[in-house]
């Protein structure tokens, strides 16, 4: 098969052809129809992440069809449509045992502890557990876009943040997390302020219906602007992004008793948090990472039902050719909205 590889952390990767996977005894191998291009493959690829060893291809957001199946799998056939949580997991452990996969202790994830799906067949194991199946009428690259950004954001804004009608939410960093994390919002009810650098990525939250937008410049003080837009802070804020600026100007853009919800990545080491604004106000600072698989019903249901369109976050598709470049030009950031591959 053909497959974008990492040979060195930071270096453009190269396509080119790399042996078929096999699927394990619980696996399967998923023929990619479509594949997301997150920050978290950008982590990745610069060696922000011990589990990746090289050569190493990325890709953890992905839907297809599943074309080769494991001896010890019950639930699936080949032909199935389905996507993936980016978590996959063990099934055995505690975590697991309580309903919590997506903190699994013994988890895996393609693109990062195996090869993924910058490629035109991807292995996912413990197929069972983790596979989410998906309709006939969901194009490739909207699927594609359920198995990381938008799957996260609905949990880290409906379970973790607990967002309610007519409470503010801010979030921090519109791309395709914070854009997804805007229409789920709106969706439960909340009233969102959007917070970017970019204008671009500001417009795009007002049409998915943030109600006011905060332009995060040098001499911004963006706590401060989230909390005369919300008239005293938001209720909920979420860092979208992963930057030591925005985790600080979430919890800074919160009122009294409001819960900061960090989901964008940071890199490991002490990023610096208003501690004396946690105590004072009594803040809730909670961390959220994907969603496991049998959580997804609901969110499905509302994609079925039109509340929610992850399909206007699709903003950009790329071939297999145009992916290294468009990996290593988010050194310079994301482009607004979600970009998916197609193989």
């Amino acid at each position: 098969m053909r497959a974008v590889v990492v040979e060195e952390f930071g270096r453009t990767p190269v396509v080119r052809e790399v042996p078929d996977p096999v699927p394990s005894r619980g696996g399967v191998v998923v023929r990619v129809e479509a594949t997301g291009l997150c920050r978290s493959d950008w982590h990745g690829w610069q060696g922000h992440d011990e589990d990746i060893t090289l050569p190493h291809v990325p890709g953890h957001e992905l839907a297809g069809r599943i074309a080769a199946v494991g001896e010890d799998v019950a639930d699936w056939r080949v032909g199935d449509r389905v996507t993936v949580p980016f978590v996959c997991a063990c099934g055995r452990c505690a975590a697991c045992a309580a309903g919590e996969q997506q903190v699994c202790e013994r988890q895996e994830q393609p693109g990062f502890t195996h090869w993924g799906s910058f490629a035109e067949l991807v292995a996912v194991h413990r197929a069972d557990l983790n596979l989410v199946a998906l309709p006939e009428g969901m194009a490739p690259a909207t699927a594609a876009a359920l198995g990381c950004r938008f799957a996260t954001s609905y949990r880290a804004v409906l379970a973790q943040g607990g967002a309610r009608p007519g409470e503010w939410v801010a979030v921090h960093g519109c791309g395709g997390v914070g854009l997804s994390a805007v229409m789920v919002a709106v969706a439960a009810g909340a009233r969102v302020v959007a917070v970017d650098v970019s204008e671009q990525a500001l417009d795009l939250a007002r049409e998915l219906g943030a109600a006011a937008c905060v332009e995060a410049t040098a001499a911004t003080d963006t706590g401060a602007a989230v909390r005369q837009a919300t008239g005293g802070g938001a209720h909920v804020s979420l860092d979208a992004l992963g930057s030591a600026a925005t985790c600080r100007a979430s919890v800074e853009s919160l009122r009294r008793g409001g819960r900061h919800v960090q989901v964008g990545l940071l890199p490991a080491g002490g990023t610096a948090v208003p501690m004396d604004r946690v105590v004072a106000l009594e803040l809730r600072l909670l961390g959220s990472h994907g969603m496991a698989a049998h959580a997804y019903p609901e969110m499905m249901r509302q994609v079925a039902a039109g509340t929610l369109r992850p399909d206007r976050l699709v903003r950009r598709t790329l071939t297999l050719d145009q992916a290294p470049a468009a990996l290593a030009a988010m050194d310079d950031g994301t482009a607004p909205g979600v970009t998916v591959i197609t193989p």
